[in-house]
């Protein structure tokens, strides 16, 4: 197993620890706002929740797995026999990936044959993207980590076409005051989406032992941030700006809890 500095160490230990905090207050805030919003819109946030719910577990254990991988005292980082168990990481990605797509799907409220047709493609895309690209994580050679990366990169053109040319075509169709927050999640998640590929192909670059360790897991962390809390904040002020508009239209003041 790599040996990182004590620096890198640290850098890790941290990152996971403000992950696992940002991603259990973030599951608090989802689930406890969804009396703002209109019935309609509860499902996507009780599902945004879930997704940080989730990442919030695995991050737990990513984080115990670390503790239990090294040890540092005295200002050395010493590896125990306890290899660093990663597969956390795409376990989280299997569940959490396809909920992050039906949630911004819901949030939009499409038709029920149109939520039903995109959530079940862009849910399976996003499941064997993360299955095509595990193989090629673990792996310890560059050239296999090329061929699995390279495969699961064709469902994941798929969700960013679909991502920009189906989903793109119903933004009009969505209040004037929710369509730039639309918009603004569908790039969201294209940018962090994106970050994955980046960090996944550190060991391209040449970086071995601690770095590309600590590049991965700082990175993966980065993206797992933005992509689930932050998505997550962004389909919360939509449901909440759909439902203001739909209650002006409709001449109701609130909603029950």
């Amino acid at each position: 197993m790599d040996i990182v500095t004590p620096f890198q160490y640290s850098l890790i230990y941290n990152a996971f620890s403000f992950t696992f905090a940002t991603m259990a207050a973030a599951t608090a805030f989802l689930w406890l706002s969804r009396s703002q919003v209109a019935p309609a819109y509860r499902t996507a946030l009780t599902i945004s929740g879930l997704v940080t719910a989730i990442a919030a577990y695995h991050y737990w254990r990513i984080f115990e797995s670390w503790i239990a991988a090294y040890t540092f005292g005295d200002g050395v980082v010493t590896a125990t026999p306890f290899a660093f168990n990663d597969a956390y990481r795409y376990v989280d990605w299997l569940l959490t990936v396809p909920l992050l797509l039906i949630e911004l799907v819901l949030v939009m409220r499409l038709s029920r044959e149109e939520t039903m047709s995109k959530s079940v493609r862009l849910g399976s895309a996003a499941a064997l993207m993360i299955i095509l690209g595990y193989p090629g994580e673990i792996s310890t050679d560059i050239p296999t980590r090329v061929l699995w990366g390279t495969l699961s990169a064709i469902p994941f053109v798929y969700i960013v076409w679909e991502l920009f040319s189906g989903l793109g075509k119903s933004i009009a169709q969505q209040p004037a005051s929710a369509q730039n927050l639309v918009r603004k999640a569908r790039l969201l998640t294209f940018a962090s989406w994106g970050f994955y590929p980046i960090v996944y192909m550190a060991p391209y670059a040449g970086l071995s032992g601690g770095t590309v360790t600590t590049t991965i897991q700082v990175g993966y962390t980065i993206a797992d941030i933005v992509a689930k809390a932050g998505l997550g904040i962004l389909i919360f002020l939509i449901a909440v700006r759909k439902s203001e508009a739909e209650a002006e239209a409709g001449g109701h003041k609130g909603y029950a809890a």
